[in-house]
């Protein structure tokens, strides 16, 4: 993640991504992808490291979690899922088991489980 998010930026694309969604609306892409950012930075702030990637494409990824750094290729352990799935675990509206067993996150590696660190509540 290349770009620091200012926590007051961060706090108001994630209240614009909830006040669309109670909406019924489609959350703004601006909105959606300065809210995926912001947590993932707060990720890697309550958790540094390198052992662990969290993808939410297309907006960001971060590498969390003390360990074994991985430099090349594919790292050894991965989480993935969409921008709705990462922001609902972040902020405690979706249970880590219950997405997983949804199928709403991809999770490869003996340390990809990540449950231990969410939510986040910014």
């Amino acid at each position: 993640m290349a770009k620091r998010i200012d926590t007051g930026e961060g706090r108001e694309a994630l209240a614009a991504v909830h006040a669309a969604r109670d909406a019924g609306a489609k959350p703004a892409r601006a909105h959606l992808a300065t809210a995926v950012r912001y947590l993932l930075q707060l990720l890697m702030e309550k958790a540094p490291g390198g052992s662990v990637e969290v993808r939410v494409p297309p907006f960001g990824a971060a590498q969390v979690i003390q360990g074994p750094r991985h430099t090349r290729g594919t790292p050894p352990n991965v989480v993935e899922m969409d921008a709705a799935t990462w922001i609902d675990l972040a902020t405690g509206d979706t249970p880590w088991e219950a997405a997983l067993a949804d199928g709403r996150i991809s999770a490869s590696g003996v340390r990809a489980d990540i449950a231990a660190l969410l939510p986040l509540r910014p």
